[in-house]
């Protein structure tokens, strides 16, 4: 049997390594044909010997010269055009698409230019870009596959089903850390504390969105445009032990669920063998040892940014792009010390409301509206300081 070759962009961060542990596992079914990284190029360079890859990329370029002086062996693409160059000189089956923020759009588009499969773990392309997304993949006729635990649960349940027959779909959200602290203690919450997530093991961005509920604000968009649902077909339910990763309702009032231990790899190794289902040596979930499972309603009075989500995903146009560049910046500054946590939703909320909306009909009107709510919001955080 051929190995599937795969393109992992963001091998160094945690989907990426977590990926390649997969790899390692399936040697004889899955081959990595290039790797790329943000800056990170000492580990890119070990991962690239111990798979055999010669083809890599780094956006950061100063990173990627550090690497050329390193080793002659690799070909060594830079910058922004360079993921999506390392797409086009490799020639995978499919692209892990795991680079976090809206960096990982060019390469993603490049990829389903080239009719290339796409198993998407980082939510950011279809926030800001979800339509120009979604249709190259249909022009293309290359399937988009969702990683993200909760979008792969929803992607499950729908094996089978129509479409038309979906009632809504219940996404569980963990809470995170401080789903039960005051607005009084969200005001004094550190970087260090909201890194330490209780049931997953995530990418700092990531993992800071999930404490804000802006990582589930972000699914919002992935239902909409892998699945066509509207925003008011889905549902948040807090359910702090992650354990029932989401659920379909359908038209008769029937719910179906899929299930099973927080551990990403359980959804990465779904999307790299697709359609297939392949046994795996990953824990399996026992019931009776996790003894009950709660729900809650989310407050959004406490966490704001889930509502942000809802409103900028119904006025569509431009905002959807701008709410995905303000958060990036206000995450970026926290883990800085630079805002306190109640500040990122504030920092969001006031983009917005500034931003004058258009439409998005190309790369380059997501680019505009990226450029301008990056430069809004860190000049509002100054102004703040």
């Amino acid at each position: 049997m051929e190995r599937k070759r795969l393109l992992i962009l963001g091998s160094t961060g945690s989907i990426g390594r977590q990926t390649l542990d997969i790899v390692r596992d399936h040697s004889e079914r899955l081959g990595v044909v290039g790797l790329a990284a943000n800056r990170n190029w000492q580990l890119l360079a070990q991962q690239a010997e111990q798979f055999g890859v010669t083809g890599v990329a780094l956006a950061d370029e100063q990173a990627a010269t550090e690497l050329r002086k390193a080793t002659d062996r690799l070909r060594v693409h830079a910058g922004p055009d360079g993921l999506a160059k390392l797409v086009g000189t490799s020639r995978p089956d499919l692209v892990v698409a795991a680079i976090s923020g809206v960096a990982g759009l060019e390469p993603v588009m490049a990829a389903l230019e080239q009719r290339c499969d796409v198993a998407l773990a980082n939510k950011e392309p279809l926030v800001a870009a979800g339509e120009l997304v979604t249709t190259a993949a249909r022009r293309a006729g290359a399937q988009l596959l969702p990683i993200d635990s909760e979008i792969s649960a929803i992607f499950q349940c729908m094996q089978g089903e129509q479409s038309a027959g979906v009632e809504k779909v219940l996404l569980t959200a963990s809470g995170g850390p401080f789903a039960n602290y005051t607005k009084e203690q969200l005001s004094a919450v550190t970087a260090q504390q909201a890194l330490e997530h209780p049931t997953w093991q995530m990418g700092p961005k990531v993992t800071i969105d999930s404490a804000t509920l802006m990582n589930k604000g972000f699914e919002l968009f992935e239902l909409k445009w892998l699945f066509g649902l509207e925003f008011n077909q889905i549902e948040v339910v807090i359910h702090h032990q992650s354990i029932i990763h989401s659920l379909v309702q359908f038209c008769d009032g029937s719910v179906l669920a899929q299930l099973g231990l927080p551990d990403m790899r359980t959804p990465i190794h779904y999307a790299l063998f697709y359609p297939e289902r392949v046994p795996n040596q990953l824990a399996r979930l026992d019931l009776a040892a996790v003894g009950s499972l709660t729900f809650a309603a989310p407050d959004t009075a406490r966490f704001p940014n889930l509502r942000l989500a809802y409103e900028a995903g119904r006025s569509g146009q431009s905002y959807p792009a701008v709410l995905n560049a303000a958060n990036e910046v206000a995450v970026g500054l926290f883990l800085d010390a630079k805002i306190g946590f109640v500040d990122i939703p504030q920092l969001a909320e006031q983009t917005l409301e500034a931003h004058e909306p258009f439409a998005v009909d190309d790369l380059s009107d997501v680019q505009a509206a990226d450029e301008w709510a990056r430069e809004y919001s860190a000049a509002l955080a100054t102004d703040r300081r």
